[in-house]
């Protein structure tokens, strides 16, 4: 075990606590100038389970203290069970619910998580076979690859093949039009509705449509994982390995990839650290899973590269005025929202690759 991941992990916990006792029951997004508490807009409320999904690591983890705020935290949620205005419902719920299903087997519990997956697949589009996303009803974007889980999900619980092959068939057609021959990935695709056929790749939050934005990378190396974890299907383990290949084959030295892979060079070194933190926990999960044991190897060895770089580079642990965990995130360039500031999401994913990390053993440190 790495004394450098644990002590991380300590730190995350207290930076935690500190938000919860300073802001109460908020859900918060990202920060502005380190500090959680802010009235800048969100583009969606996609991230409120990220925070009591941290806690619900720390819980695991054998501190009980967290138990209670867990709860309270997630069952908040519960009503968005049945949010069909978002394609985040795994976000939403497998960090949650999913986590707390996991520690005590309630089938109270476990009918929340098979209705958010039965409510995800209502954005199911025959015509194009994919999963709107909440933009408009032309529009996929690989994002819900992290999100896809929660069907295969209710459709293993149930047994229902219905939700198997609309899981199924969102996936394929995310690696068909989003993934690209070299691994990278388009954030989104354009459908016409009425026919179905794919016309093109664009983006929102990368830097061009043909351009490889590093947090949807991050997002597909973990989703294609997740999705072969449940089907076993290698066309799904041999589209991760590739997105995770590319990965390391253009990150920098440290393994902390710029904000898109192309980015251009007045902006090539605004980092994403949520990126990295994303990416490292996918390949901690793609190490338990590859079929080759030098790739698990490799894998194993690069995630724990970039966890290390995040812990020496861009703890907030320096700062005493910054509020968040890992510093140098960034939501959205282009809205000027949570650059290079703490966003949600990489503190959960963060926290989860330490606490695989930790779990899967290897170097002390």
């Amino acid at each position: 075990m790495s004394r450098l991941y644990l002590d991380a992990l300590d730190f995350a916990s207290q930076q935690v606590r500190a938000l919860i006792e300073r802001d109460p029951d908020v859900y918060p997004m990202y920060t502005h100038h380190g500090r959680w508490r802010h009235e800048l807009p969100a583009w969606t409320h996609w991230c409120d389970g990220f925070l009591p999904g941290i806690m619900w690591i720390l819980c695991a983890r054998g501190d009980t203290a967290w138990r209670e705020p867990a709860e309270r935290y997630t069952k908040r949620l519960a009503p968005r069970q049945f949010d069909r205005d978002v394609h985040d419902l795994g976000f939403l719920f497998m960090s949650t619910y999913g986590r707390w299903y996991e520690m005590v087997k309630d089938p109270a519990l476990n009918a929340v998580l098979i209705q958010a997956g039965r409510t995800m697949a209502l954005r199911f589009l025959e015509k194009g076979a994919y999963l709107r996303s909440f933009v408009a009803e032309d529009s996929l974007f690989i994002d819900i690859m992290m999100n896809v889980g929660i069907i295969f999900y209710a459709a293993r619980e149930t047994g229902d093949e219905q939700l198997l092959d609309v899981a199924t068939r969102h996936a394929l057609t995310t690696r068909r039009v989003l993934v690209r021959g070299d691994g990278s990935t388009a954030h989104e695709g354009i459908f016409d509705v009425e026919t179905g056929e794919f016309l093109r790749q664009t983006t929102h939050q990368g830097f061009r449509g043909d351009s490889c934005w590093s947090r949807g990378l991050a997002w597909a190396l973990y989703g294609f994982g997740t999705v072969y974890r449940y089907t076993h299907d290698p066309r799904f383990l041999h589209t991760a390995e590739a997105c995770a290949d590319f990965y390391l084959a253009h990150a920098p030295a440290d393994g902390v990839v710029p904000w898109d892979f192309d980015a251009p060079p007045e902006s090539r070194a605004l980092l994403d650290t949520s990126a990295a933190a994303i990416a490292a926990s996918g390949l901690l999960q793609l190490a338990t899973l590859a079929v080759d044991p030098s790739r698990r190897a490799r894998y194993r060895e690069m995630a724990r590269w970039i966890l290390t770089s995040l812990c020496e580079r861009h703890l907030a642990a320096g700062d005493p005025a910054w509020e968040g965990i890992l510093k140098g995130g960034v939501y959205h360039v282009h809205k000027g929202l949570g650059v290079n500031e703490s966003v949600m999401w990489g503190e959960y994913f963060f926290v989860e690759a330490l606490d695989r990390a930790v779990r899967q053993g290897g170097d002390d440190r």
